[in-house]
């Protein structure tokens, strides 16, 4: 309901500029919200401290005389120089970035920074209107240095749902994109408000592969599930491939567990093949794309010939029980 704004020498370090790309669930449950952090940036921006221990002081006035020089009025200049919360598009949700991985529709990392961009470039202040601002967008990615995702729980993972990936790899593509080198990548483990945990995203991608991802007992657990069981395991491969094609924090290694756990693996593959055919062929393709996009350099030929074969037998038996479900009778 309120913010106190404290002194430089009681923080015991620089103030921090931060910007927030929220969600369309939070535009729309939390204008509030969106108002006091406003309010926040507002405050701070006026504060005279010196460069160096307000960093967000000193970007407002450089952006504030870059809006002048480009001819805007001085509100003008000093709204846009404020901007700190972007968005999607008011009754927009999402980041763009799940059609084109689910399409194949990408050619590198700069086409899904480009689709997170025009997504996510609406700009959200005290009214909580949101309003394209493209141009105040990128020169936000441009001085970015630090992308980090916050979750609130262990109910669920990074490689649960394509949110993470869309927001956190989005935002890490699009400020490579614009800075020319990739941001450093965070994930902080807010599931326990007296114990934050701050982690780098590589090392918690790398325990959700460990603790979930190719554990023997969540594969027993979602075999007991049979169709929906399947897609979780084709979905999880979907979003640790997603993930690294926008961030590049998935190891080699990790492609040739799945592919062993998965779909190498001769009790899991009759599950799947029986349960949900749809869901191995479309674990042989995407691993064979990760293959092809260089994401799994480590593939063996012997394993990529294995795949191929696979993926051609998995859609042979979903064509032909498609042609026996409209057969006449």
């Amino acid at each position: 309901v309120e913010f106190e704004i404290l002194p430089v020498s009681s923080l015991g370090r620089p103030r921090v500029d931060v910007t927030l790309r929220i969600s369309g669930f939070f535009r729309d449950a939390f204008p509030n919200l969106i108002s006091l952090f406003d309010q926040a940036v507002t405050a701070v921006a006026s504060l005279d401290e010196p460069a160096e221990q307000n960093p967000l002081a000193a970007q407002f006035q450089k952006d504030y005389a870059h809006w002048q020089a480009q001819g805007l009025s001085e509100e003008q200049s000093a709204e846009r120089s404020r901007y700190r919360i972007f968005g999607s598009k008011p009754g927009a949700y999402g980041a763009g970035l799940q059609g084109l991985i689910e399409a194949q529709n990408w050619e590198s990392d700069a086409d899904l920074a480009r689709a997170y961009i025009n997504w996510s470039s609406y700009a959200y202040t005290g009214q909580a209107d949101g309003h394209s601002a493209p141009e105040s967008f990128a020169q936000r990615l441009e001085n970015m240095q630090i992308v980090l995702q916050n979750q609130d729980n262990r109910e669920h993972d990074l490689l649960d749902s394509d949110d993470y990936y869309q927001f956190q790899g989005g935002l890490t593509a699009a400020v490579k994109a614009k800075r020319g080198e990739a941001p450093v990548t965070y994930f902080g483990d807010n599931s326990v408000t007296e114990k934050v945990k701050v982690r780098s995203l590589a090392s918690e991608i790398a325990r959700v592969y460990r603790s979930r991802v190719v554990n023997p007992k969540w594969i027993k657990g979602v075999m007991r599930h049979g169709y929906k069981g399947a897609f979780e395991m084709s979905a999880t491969l979907d979003y640790l491939f997603a993930y690294d094609a926008t961030t590049g924090c998935v190891a080699d290694h990790m492609y040739t567990g799945v592919a062993e756990a998965y779909v190498f693996d001769a009790e899991v593959r009759e599950f799947v093949e029986a349960s949900n055919p749809w869901a191995l062929r479309d674990m042989a393709e995407r691993l064979l794309e990760a293959h092809q996009r260089g994401l799994w350099e480590g593939a063996s030929e012997e394993m990529v010939d294995g795949l191929r074969a696979i993926a051609h037998e998995a859609e042979g038996k979903i064509e032909m029980g498609l042609s026996t479900d409209v057969k006449s009778p």
